[in-house]
């Protein structure tokens, strides 16, 4: 690894984004291993490069901030993750405009790491907005509208507001089962999700019924 950065920077310049992108790949693989210190490091050193090559308003730049802020979460550095987060959706609504399907994905980031905090009425707004935007990119019946689908369930759910939740949850899972079929990995993880769902609410039954069908699908 060490000699590949070494001859890219002498031969692309320090700066050049296949080195930030180097630093980047490298993160990933000692996020992987637990050694979040480390790849927090190469993170801001990817970040870094991004910067000073595209400026701090550019998607790729961006995206790495959503990158740093995920190694936030795992070290318990709830606030800068969070500020992390948020910065990198005011990036990207301001690059894509507001109903982009990056912007999309930065909402649900930043709203998953609220249900994480169990700030579930700073998460509902976010996932509502996703779901809007996706479904005026895609379609009703697109996947990534399922996950908008399920993300703002789990925050019916941890409301009580249980009948929201079930139909949004219904719905989800019809669409993953006409787009991807009865037996996808993805389909089989939002069974497990909606079980959970009915686990909290002391539907046992029917959690035992999903979390079963998803394990058959696994083991297909």
């Amino acid at each position: 690894y060490l000699r590949v950065l070494a001859l890219w920077a002498a031969s692309l310049g320090p700066n050049h984004p296949y080195v930030a992108a180097l630093f980047n790949n490298r993160a990933v693989l000692y996020r992987t291993q637990g050694q979040y210190a480390i790849a927090e490091e190469l993170y801001q050193r990817s970040l870094a490069v991004y910067e000073k090559t595209f400026g701090p308003e550019h998607p790729m730049f961006a995206r790495n901030l959503n990158n740093l802020a995920d190694i936030g979460v795992v070290q318990g550095q709830f606030g800068k993750a969070e500020a992390l987060y948020q910065r990198s959706l005011v990036i990207t609504e301001k690059v894509f405009g507001p109903e982009h399907q990056d912007v999309a994905t930065a909402l649900s980031n930043l709203g998953i790491f609220y249900i994480a905090q169990g700030q579930y009425s700073k998460a509902a707004p976010l996932f509502q907005r996703a779901l809007a935007i996706r479904e005026k990119a895609f379609g009703r019946d697109h996947p990534d509208v399922a996950i908008s689908l399920v993300n703002l369930a789990l925050v019916y759910s941890q409301q009580e507001s249980h009948e929201e939740a079930d139909s949004l949850n219904k719905r989800a899972l019809a669409i993953l089962e006409s787009s991807l079929g009865e037996n996808h990995p993805d389909f089989a993880m939002a069974l497990n999700n909606v079980a959970e769902a009915y686990a909290s609410q002391g539907r046992v039954v029917d959690a035992g019924r999903l979390h079963w069908r998803a394990l058959s699908i696994r083991e297909k």
